[in-house]
């Protein structure tokens, strides 16, 4: 049956759709089909790969481990195989293959690849082992002496003596990782492995592989892989952002958390484990309830121990204590020597919201150091912009909502916040990556608000 160049276009139309690579080689080991998942999954645009020698551009550590040549030259199938390989910049890449011959009338006039990418599973495991051994916080890096901060971490010291799980509610970029850590450095489980994993940032599709592990096979060529639960065995897993696990994996680790056993995927046996769970929220857990992001049986079972961490905005008492800090952090590593900042600089800080927290008013001071190249003092013209302004809207409520327009505070600081985020974005003409480092929040934290102001309530949210 001949395709005619409509039916092409549907069956093109299809693979790009695809969400699994494909990669069809002909007879030669020449690429025919590319499609756009494949590029993602490689880091290749299309006409670095497209009529070129599949050989030429991707490496082995030998052609024998290239599923796509065994079948080509041996006419073998393979399924569910793991295979790692390189692209042409020599990036790592760690994909699962079903892959298989092309035949005519019993010869083989190509091959074809279908691939599932794991390479960011493999990074995120080999990057918590590292941070477990390089980031080591205490309550010392805390920085506060307000009466909030010092109740708040009170209650947390109270939080080594046991094994209990806990719940620290935050905004980002207030430091709950430096709590959790705290914890965790203060207790009888400080020899033990600390690790650390953002549930935001993995794909769903990874996440139970991530945390449970995988079992040999449950897809052909995998090995026995631990999960974070088993490499944090007798320590700490931190799981930040909890409320961004879907409801499925949401009840396997409440099961966990009861049990105190996991299950590799793939697997049939149940092994016992000892970690201590400490879960992060960014948003109020009682509207993370009501708005069914998070379970209530699992709130219950992971706030043993609830720990609030006060935003910036009230604890401002902190922010002179904290600037400093920051500026002797900077002196230190950029070989300068700023002495302060002066009054008219302390008067804009103050006057901030600080929306971003902690890690907002780091970056302004790591920013401001950088103008202030040979001063010893910083000035109002050495912070970013969205400071320098005497009459920041942010700051000043807008007449109709205080007149006419009663709002709850929580309604007001949603506003306030979307606001913000908006002028940021619209400064950075839309890029999230950019309004994230200046909003002092990871991508996947923007990215989170930017779908929760768009499907909630709140108006006029176009960027």
């Amino acid at each position: 049956m001949k395709c005619n160049e409509t039916t092409w276009l549907m069956y093109k139309a299809v693979l790009e759709e695809l969400d699994v690579g494909v990669h069809i080689i002909d007879s030669d080991g020449i690429t025919v089909i590319y499609n756009r998942k494949a590029m993602k999954t490689e880091s290749m645009a299309l006409e670095e790969v497209l009529n070129k020698d599949f050989r030429d551009v991707f490496g082995f550590e030998k052609n024998d481990d290239s599923t796509l040549l065994s079948a080509l030259n041996e006419g073998k199938v393979t399924r569910n195989r793991k295979q790692t390989y390189y692209n042409n910049k020599g990036k790592e890449i760690t994909t699962i293959n079903n892959t298989f011959p092309i035949r005519k009338n019993n010869d083989i006039i190509g091959a074809v690849e279908l691939s599932k990418d794991v390479t960011q599973l493999e990074t995120v495991i080999k990057q918590n082992l590292v941070r477990a051994k390089k980031d080591v916080y205490t309550f010392n890096e805390f920085i506060g002496n307000s009466h909030a901060v010092q109740t708040m971490i009170e209650e947390a010291k109270q939080a080594t003596r046991t094994s209990s799980s806990v719940f620290i509610i935050g905004e980002t970029g207030t430091g709950k990782e430096i709590v959790a850590q705290s914890i965790h450095y203060g207790s009888d489980r400080s020899r033990m492995p600390f690790i650390s994993q953002n549930c935001a940032a993995i794909p769903e599709t990874l996440l139970e592989s991530l945390l449970f592990g995988t079992e040999k096979g449950a897809f052909t060529g995998a090995l026995d892989k631990p999960g974070l639960f088993e490499l944090a065995n007798g320590g700490t897993l931190l799981l930040d952002e909890i409320n961004s696990l879907n409801f499925t994996l949401q009840a396997k680790l409440l099961r966990v958390l009861q049990e105190r056993k996991i299950r590799r995927v793939g697997g049939m046996e149940e092994k016992e484990i000892d970690v201590r769970v400490i879960a992060t929220i960014n948003e109020d857990p009682l509207h993370a309830l009501e708005q069914g992001r998070l379970r209530r049986d699992l709130y219950y079972r992971l706030s043993v121990v609830p720990l609030h961490i006060p935003p910036l905005r009230e604890r401002k008492e902190d922010i002179s204590l904290l600037t400093n800090h920051f500026i002797r952090k900077y002196n230190q590593l950029f070989g300068m020597s700023i002495n302060g900042v002066d009054s008219s600089v302390q008067s804009a800080l103050q006057q901030h919201s600080w929306l971003g927290n902690v890690r907002e008013l780091e970056h302004a001071i790591e920013g401001a150091m950088n103008r202030a190249y040979q001063e010893s003092v910083i000035t109002l013209e050495h912070l970013p912009l969205r400071l320098r302004s005497s009459n920041i809207h942010m700051n000043t409520p807008k007449v109709h909502e205080v007149i006419g327009n009663k709002e709850t505070l929580k309604e007001r600081l949603e506003r306030v916040e979307k606001d913000y985020i908006k002028d940021v974005l619209n400064g950075e003409n839309g890029n999230i990556s950019k309004a994230a480092e200046q909003l002092g929040m990871s991508r996947q934290s923007l990215q989170y608000r930017l779908k929760k102001f768009r499907e909630s309530q709140i108006p006029d949210f176009v960027i």
